[in-house]
Formats: C-alpha cells, sequence, structure tokens
C-alpha cells in the first residue's frame, strides 16, 4: 500500500516536513521512495528504489527546498521496484508531478491511446499515465480544475493523487476514488496525506476525502469539488466541507496505527479496502487470463503453499473443481517430495506466498520447474522471488502486512484466486464469457460484506473470547466450511495460543467426537454448500458440547432450539464465491480478543516469523 504525503506552507522549507512524513509513512512497508517540489526553475523532481535513508543520500533530498512539494513511498504494483518506476511521475513537459496510490484498471488501453497521440512513456507504471493524461487536456481547457475532471472521468479503478503544477507553486492537486486520503488544515499550512500519522506535524484538523472528491489545497485555502459524469464536476460548498473537520490527538504512534491499539486489529478493519485493491487490480487484468489459459490447458494441476497462503489454496482448488470442473492437487509446499517424482511437462502449479519469498514455496516451485512443470505465482509483493521465478504471476493488493498473523492478505488472495477460478472456467468452455463477467461483477459486493461483517462479528467475538481462556476447541465445517475452518483454527492457535483443531465435521464419529464432554466448545461454519452440518451440531451438543454456529443469515438450517446458539452474519445470497468474507472475520476476531483478554501481544506471537525464509 503505497504512502503519500503533500505540504503546502506559508513560509518555511517543506522538505524536512516531507521527509519526517515519509518516514512515518515506512510502516506500510515501500520498495521505493520519491519527492517532488515546488523551485525556482520548476518542478524538482529526486526518487529511486530502496529503503528511504539510502534513497535520501544517494539522491540528496536535503539539498531540495521549497515551500510545497509531494512525497510517495510505492509498494510496486505495475513495474517492478526501480528508480524509473519509482514516484512521482511527471508528463512530457515536466509542469505536472504526480504521485498515486491504486491501481488504474484500464492502464492498457490509456496507454496505447496517449502514446498514439505521440505521449512518451518512460516507465512500466499506470501512475504515469495520469501525468499524460492531465497534459492532454491542459493543453485544451487551460483549467488544471477541468483537466483534472476530464482525466479522472477516464480513469478506471481505484486512486489515491497528490498533484503539482509547475506553474502554481503554492497549490497540491489532490483526488480520491477508493483510496484513502485525509487533508491536513494547520496554522502554518496545509497538508495531504494517505495517512495520518504522515501528516500530524502540519496539522491535527482533518477531513477525510470521499470517493468521487477532488480539488486543491494551498497554505491557506481548501477547494473540494465532486466528479459527475462525463468529466463534469460540482463544488462541494465550504460550510459542508468545515463539518466534516475532525481534530486528531492521536500520537504519532498511535497514529502509526490509525488509532488502533494493534496492528493486527488495525489489519482485520483494512480488510475491504485490501479486497477492493485487489478486485480492481484482477478483475479485467489481461495477465490473470493468461494464467487461466496455462491452467485450462494443462495435463495436472498443482496447488502449493504454506500457512494461510496453502489455507488460500484449499479455497482455490475447490472453486476450480465447483466452477471449472478441473481437479487440482493442493500439497503443502514443506511435503513436495510426496508427488514431485511424478511431475513432468504439461503440470501447472499454481504457488500462493504472500510475501513471494516463502522459503519451502520457493523450494518446491524450483524442484517442480526443473521436471517441466510451469509455475502461476501469486503473490502480494511485486519482485519477489515468487514473482521472478513463476511463468506468469497474479498480484493480490492487500499492501503490506504488519501483524505476523495474516488476516487481510487471506482474503485479498482468496479475492485472486476466485478471479483466477472463473477465469479457467471461462477458457475451459464451462462459462461463457457473460457468465464469466457477472460472476466477477458479484465480487465487487465483497468489500462491502466483510465491512458489514466486521463491524457485525466484533463486539461478538470480544463476547466469545470471555469463556475461552484455556482447553481445547473444535472448528468444523463442510464442504467451503471444512476449508475456512481451517484458517480460523489456526488463527486461533498462533495468536491465542489455544488448541484449535479443524477438521470436516463429517469425520466426527470416527474418532474426533470422543473427546467431546459437558462444556467442550465447538464452533461450527456453516456454508450454504452444507446445511448437513446442522446434523453434526445437534450431535456434538448431545454429547454435552458447546456448540455456536456462524452462518450467512439468509442460509435455513434445522437446529432444534437449545441445542446450539447461531450467529447470523451477512446474508451470500447462497452464492459460495461471497461466503468466505463473511464468515472469516469473526474468527480473526475471536482469536484476536481471546489474546488481549490474556495479556499476549496479537502482532508478535511467540515463535513466529512473518515470512519463513529458511528451511
Amino acid at each position: 500500500m503505497c504512502g503519500i504525503i503533500g505540504i503546502t506552507l506559508r513560509k518555511g522549507d517543506a522538505v524536512p516536513m516531507l521527509i519526517k512524513g515519509l518516514q512515518r509513512l515506512e510502516y506500510r512497508g515501500y520498495d521505493s521512495v520519491g519527492i517532488a517540489v515546488h523551485s525556482r526553475r520548476g518542478i524538482m523532481v529526486r526518487k529511486g528504489a530502496g529503503a528511504l535513508e539510502r534513497v535520501r543520500v544517494r539522491l540528496s533530498f536535503d539539498e531540495l527546498s521549497g515551500r510545497c512539494g509531494v512525497g510517495h513511498t510505492r509498494w510496486a504494483t505495475h513495474g517492478a521496484p526501480t528508480d524509473v518506476n519509482a514516484h512521482p511521475h511527471t508528463d512530457c513537459t515536466g509542469r505536472i508531478a504526480v504521485v498515486h496510490n491504486g491501481v488504474v484498471r484500464n492502464y492498457a488501453s490509456l496507454r496505447a491511446r496517449v502514446e498514439a497521440s505521440g505521449h512518451r512513456i518512460v516507465s512500466e507504471t499506470d501512475t504515469e499515465i495520469i501525468a499524460h493524461l492531465i497534459e492532454e487536456h491542459l493543453a485544451r481547457t487551460g483549467s488544471m480544475v477541468e483537466a483534472l475532471a476530464m482525466t479522472l472521468s477516464e480513469v478506471e479503478g481505484s486512486y489515491a493523487l497528490a498533484i503539482l503544477k509547475s506553474d502554481e507553486g503554492d497549490r497540491i492537486y489532490f483526488a480520491r476514488m477508493k483510496s484513502p486520503l485525509i487533508l491536513g488544515l494547520g496554522e502554518t499550512g496545509n497538508a495531504v496525506a494517505s495517512d495520518i500519522p504522515a501528516l500530524l506535524d502540519v496539522a491535527r484538523r482533518v477531513i477525510v476525502v470521499e470517493d468521487g472528491e477532488f480539488g486543491w489545497i494551498s497554505p491557506g485555502e481548501v477547494r473540494v469539488y465532486k466528479l459527475l459524469p462525463g468529466g463534469r464536476f460540482a463544488e462541494v460548498p465550504a460550510s459542508e466541507v468545515e463539518k466534516r473537520v475532525k481534530v486528531i490527538e492521536w500520537s504519532p504512534e498511535a497514529a502509526s496505527k490509525g488509532g488502533y491499539p494493534h496492528f493486527m486489529i488495525k489489519e482485520i478493519y483494512e480488510q475491504p479496502q485490501a479486497l477492493r485493491d485487489t478486485y480492481n487490480g484482477v478483475a479485467e487484468d489481461a495477465g490473470v487470463r493468461i494464467a487461466a489459459r496455462a491452467i485450462a490447458e494443462a495435463r495436472r494441476v498443482f496447488v502449493t503453499g504454506a500457512g494461510t497462503s496453502y489455507h488460500a489454496g484449499l479455497v482455490f482448488t475447490y472453486y476450480l473443481s465447483k466452477i471449472a470442473g478441473v481437479a487440482a492437487l493442493p500439497i503443502i509446499a514443506s511435503e513436495a517430495k510426496l508427488y514431485k517424482d511424478s511431475v513432468s511437462d504439461g503440470d501447472v502449479v499454481v504457488a500462493i506466498s504472500q510475501s513471494g519469498e516463502t522459503y519451502d514455496t520457493l523450494e518446491l516451485v524450483r524442484e517442480y520447474r526443473a521436471r517441466g512443470a510451469r509455475i502461476v505465482g501469486v503473490t502480494n509483493v511485486l519482485g519477489s522471488a515468487l514473482d521472478r521465478e513463476s511463468d506468469f504471476t497474479v498480484y493480490t493488493r492487500a499492501g503490506p502486512e504488519i501483524g505476523v498473523a495474516a488476516t487481510k492478505t487471506y482474503l485479498s488472495q482468496i479475492m485472486a484466486l476466485t478471479v483466477l477460478a472463473v477465469r479457467v472456467a471461462e477458457e475451459a468452455g464451462r462459462v461463457t464469457g457473460a457468465e464469466a463477467s457477472e460472476a466477477i461483477g458479484r465480487l465487487e459486493a465483497a468489500p462491502q460484506m466483510a465491512s458489514t461483517t466486521i463491524q457485525v462479528g466484533d463486539a461478538i467475538a470480544k463476547e466469545l473470547s470471555r469463556s475461552l481462556d484455556s482447553g481445547s476447541v473444535y472448528i468444523l465445517g463442510r464442504g467451503l466450511g471444512a476449508l475456512l475452518a481451517r484458517e480460523a483454527a489456526l488463527k486461533v492457535k498462533e495468536i491465542a495460543y489455544l488448541h484449535a483443531e479443524a477438521y470436516p465435521a463429517g469425520e466426527s464419529k470416527h474418532g474426533p467426537i470422543a473427546l467431546v464432554e459437558d462444556g467442550f466448545p465447538v464452533f461450527i461454519i456453516a456454508t450454504s454448500d452444507s446445511p448437513e452440518v446442522a446434523g453434526n451440531a445437534i450431535e456434538m451438543a448431545a454429547r454435552g458440547g458447546i456448540v455456536r454456529v456462524f452462518k450467512p443469515s439468509d442460509m435455513h438450517i434445522e437446529i432444534p432450539r437449545g441445542r446450539a446458539s447461531v450467529y447470523d452474519m451477512p446474508p451470500s445470497g447462497g452464492d459460495l464465491l461471497l461466503e468466505p468474507y463473511t464468515l472469516i472475520p469473526p474468527f480473526q476476531l475471536l482469536a484476536y480478543h481471546i489474546a488481549i483478554r490474556k495479556g499476549y501481544d496479537p502482532d508478535k506471537p511467540r515463535n513466529l516469523a512473518k515470512t519463513v525464509t529458511v528451511e
């Protein structure tokens, strides 16, 4: 997730504040950094790949000065983490400088158009296209506000933008669509940033920019406009803007967590945004279609990962079978030896790793590739080892995850993998192009569904945590529910240090039910493909188990009164592709609240590392 900072001052030098703002955005993770500053010689841009302090010294950031400028920490999406792909990006004339957080979904068609018009594109990024579009419209209209409105009307996807124009030395233009952006109003000047910590040295009064809004700030003024269809726009009255001002009293350290006490809970609440960004990145991505074609044409398909990534792969194998009619074999990456001797030309491995650096997953990829398999990598980090060693790559766009336990990256992986499964079905001829588009379009509801689930589930999880301080717990399901239960149990184990066992509920009578006695906690994840799981809830309750069933509110299951507590999550419309987003967050929250009650640090669970890069 990129970090944006822009500062415009009445007097003094903005560069030290820009650098401080970038330092306060480092916790978000990044691979390159840059700043652009208004000077007497126009807009001065310095940017490069690497850590802030190294790039700052290498490119002499501190030699720059100016009252108005923008800065950026980049998490690579389009284009590898290189000096040329770092932000800010400029137009052909150098009069426009843009920093951007988000994904331009129609990047390819826009690039072809501006190149055909004679613009020279120097980077691989989607962001640079925005600078050239502004340049083009500015030449026609002569008005930056009009040019920006017309540009935004052409851009599909998500964006948070901060923009400099060379002959407007104290203004920073901004825009937002589905990516966070905040204005800061201070005594000495104003600021714009993607997160509150970056602007606390300038302002404590803030305004959250809403989707579809754009405008500009100067040291003593703010203008906000609402984008209308066709590039038209209307100014938001100053009185309405003023009503939205809030005062921030957090310390910079607290602000880096968005006011949350831990990164884990912050990242749970960030899931809707991570899902939006991932959806916008993969829904129409040509690279996903190419990867899907390879899977559809494969002799055999293997799906691999470790920990949470493996659990996301289990959901993918189910969707592949159900939607595309493709049987895939899931393999825990550390057990690559189980099937390596059967791998040969014509096979495809779908390898999933949030970091793209997981040792076991990379070892499997290298061994299976050497035997002739082609690799489809699914990762959150462009330029990672998995990205480099894959024949095809599908990118999630969850942004960096600071907490050790995966939360937003799990659901983002499921989002990307679900789109991939639908595209495989299309390539295999199981669904038409129109049917594939309709199925993928339904996924656009996932972010709001996750948001509602988190709001509803947090209070439930906090209450349930009071009765789960020690002992063991079963988390069961059937069909999709059995696969989601694996991830739910992992969260409880790694964060709350409780023994949580997940298995398909139909296996209960084959041994595990022997452990159930009075007071034994049993959770059941009920999904629309398996209403028969109600019978398992009843048999657990009959042995004295304390049974709690989580289900979509529109799913009907027959459980006699008093046999189980049933918790209704937001409805799924019977759509299996949407049910992970309504059923997983409550268990992430449950693990978090148990840990807090027991006095554990959920961001740093004992004995664990964020990325396992050794055998």
